[in-house]
């Protein structure tokens, strides 16, 4: 276990998170790792490799040197002191957890949305999500809200917890960096199908864990607030595998059932059109009011998620 690293870290990270969200300012390290991938994918793409393999040592390189990196940075504070390693380990976890960034961006699109600007609500929606947002009506707007709620619960919340507690902030941060990677690179276009493939699926990987421990998690905080913990877990362990994704289907489906609203089905996605199941198929059209909803329980699945990770740590 990293030095100074306790059950106290998540608490005091989540808080920073619901305090301060996600602070724009260049040295991020999120930013700092999205500016090494763009900066070194030229160099690897230049190896005489097939682009499968280059794209492989590109992905296993960044993500084994933020771990190092992370590694070397809490030992030389916890030369310097026991509080500054305590500190340093605070907001590193900290930068990986993007929970109150995530709300405030949802929000905004209802927000639009209830003051009938639909196209600014697309606008904001772009910012957040993958699909061409241009075709959608306000039902679509919100049920893509809900949907990229729910799944970056998973990847902004509950996987950098769980590596936190399994590798300390080292293993969080290593996850950070395939997780932005596959942001970058994890495409099925032309220019990365070939040199993503490995990235994407190092993401799959890792998330494979959190997105399953994130099903009883959602459906503890949907029976808290809406009473609907059943139908969360049940929509969930029935219509969680049928995503095209291995990992999103599941914090979606739980979604579907918490909210009592449909998700999923058809998406343009670079001007295809990627046919999707439906995920609560039968229930409701999202609505703007299902974005807050959706937020709620994200926000109380964070929370109870920070709780057990801290709980886990302790033990």
């Amino acid at each position: 276990m990293m030095p100074a690293f306790s059950w106290f870290t998540f608490p005091a990270a989540f808080a920073l998170d619901y305090i301060l969200g996600d602070p724009q300012y260049a040295l991020h390290p999120v930013r700092l790792m999205g500016r090494a991938a763009t900066r070194a994918e030229a160099a690897f793409r230049r190896l005489s490799l097939p682009l499968f393999w280059s794209g492989l040592l590109f992905a296993v390189s960044l993500i084994a040197g933020v771990w190092g990196l992370t590694f070397l940075v809490l030992l030389a504070a916890a030369a310097v002191s026991p509080l500054l390693a305590a500190l340093v380990n605070v907001a590193l976890i900290y930068f990986c957890l993007s929970a109150r960034s995530l709300e405030k961006e949802a929000l905004a699109v209802r927000n639009r949305l209830q003051a009938g600007r639909l196209d600014e609500a697309k606008n904001i929606l772009a910012m957040i999500v993958g699909r061409d947002v241009a075709p959608l009506d306000e039902a679509g707007v919100s049920r893509a809200a809900v949907e990229t709620v729910a799944e970056n619960l998973v990847d902004g919340v509950i996987s950098p917890l769980f590596f936190a507690v399994v590798g300390g902030a080292p293993l969080a941060m290593a996850f950070k960096m395939a997780s932005t990677l596959d942001s970058m690179v994890g495409y099925k276009d032309d220019a990365y199908l070939l040199f993503g493939k490995a990235a994407a699926r190092i993401d799959d990987a890792a998330n494979y864990i959190p997105a399953r421990l994130s099903v009883p998690v959602i459906a503890l905080a949907a029976a808290l607030l809406f009473k609907s913990g059943p139908a969360a877990l049940a929509t969930a362990v029935r219509q969680g595998r049928r995503h095209a994704s291995p990992n999103a289907g599941y914090p979606e489906a739980a979604f579907a059932g918490a909210l009592s609203v449909c998700l999923g089905g058809p998406s343009i996605y670079q001007g295809w059109l990627v046919e999707k199941p439906y995920l609560g198929e039968g229930l409701g059209k999202a609505r703007p009011l299902h974005i807050e909803k959706a937020c709620r329980l994200m926000m109380t699945a964070a929370l109870m998620a920070t709780v057990l990770a801290g709980a886990a740590l302790a033990l």
